[in-house]
């Protein structure tokens, strides 16, 4: 929501403060300026991006307004099943296969619809948890294994903010380029009169300003909130691995979660109280659950 109050606070101050110095807004109002500007952008984002990529710009785009990350109650979520299927790990080991196989099937998974609906954490923790099952591996081991899974995750996501940053960069000079076009148009005028030559000429200028408040008023600003979203979303990811780390280091169920919980960033941290209450109350769960 910050992002669209932003993107109106931009618009309303730069073209209030044009009208406030005494500035017509019909002057500004170019389509074929914003046409050759925003046209050339697009057809540069077509020529350097696959269709995957340009349908996670889209995306990511549509969602960055409402993607503000886990707040405190989907990261309790996130601790309460990390502390079931670690107390599953620790009693019954074999039980916990047909949840990791098929978590959209599991009881314990449909307990966390937060976390269930987000594909690639669960992705990412049911299949670290097959390898562990599978073939226990030592823990700086899994840790190595879950980075090169989270690295190579950031990498791609961090492609369409990228690209992004990347068409801001270039839309100033794109806005010179409709300039150029439009003091072309202005020289063919110059019998004219001087009235249509300066109409002509601030016309072509409109477009070097559109290409630069384009660049600095809108794509750098929604890169940069793009980026803030996948940081905000790999959080979750690592706070999955501290806690597969500690329960590949022996550690309890509730020392796993307390390690994952110290991962969660401050201000969405649920307190120690918060979620030993939670897991000592479902615990009786999990047991039934693992028999």
């Amino acid at each position: 929501m910050l992002l669209i109050v932003g993107f109106i606070v931009v618009v309303v101050t730069v073209f209030g403060g044009f009208v406030l110095e005494g500035g017509h807004l019909s002057v500004l109002l170019q389509p074929v300026e914003l046409l050759i500007i925003f046209g050339a952008a697009f057809g540069s984002m077509l020529i350097s991006s696959p269709m995957s990529l340009i349908k996670r710009i889209m995306k990511q785009v549509l969602s960055s307004p409402k993607n503000a990350g886990f707040g405190k109650d989907e990261y309790t979520q996130l601790l309460l099943l990390l502390y079931e299927l670690c107390k599953i790990v620790k009693t019954n080991p074999l039980s916990l296969e047909p949840h990791i196989e098929a978590p959209e099937n599991s009881e314990i998974f449909k307990k966390y619809p937060s976390i269930l609906k987000n594909h690639h954490l669960v992705a990412f923790l049911s299949d670290t948890m097959k390898v562990q099952l599978s073939s226990s591996l030592p823990a700086y081991d899994l840790e190595e294994l879950m980075e090169t899974d989270i690295e190579a995750t950031h990498a791609e996501e961090m492609q369409a903010p990228t690209t992004i940053a990347r068409l801001g960069d270039s839309m100033p000079g794109l806005g010179i380029v409709a300039a150029v076009l439009g003091v072309v148009i202005t020289m063919g005028k110059l019998t004219q009169g001087k009235e249509v030559i300066g109409h002509s000429v601030g016309a072509a200028l409109v477009g070097t300003f559109l290409g630069v408040l384009g660049a600095y008023g809108f794509m750098a600003p929604l890169a940069a909130k793009m980026e803030s979203n996948i940081a905000d979303d790999g959080h979750t990811l690592y706070v999955v691995k501290a806690a597969l780390i500690a329960l590949a280091k022996e550690c309890s169920p509730k020392v796993c979660v307390e390690f994952a919980r110290r991962r969660i960033p401050p201000k969405a941290r649920p307190s120690f109280e918060e979620i030993d209450k939670a897991t000592s109350a479902g615990g009786r769960s999990a047991e039934k659950a693992a028999a």
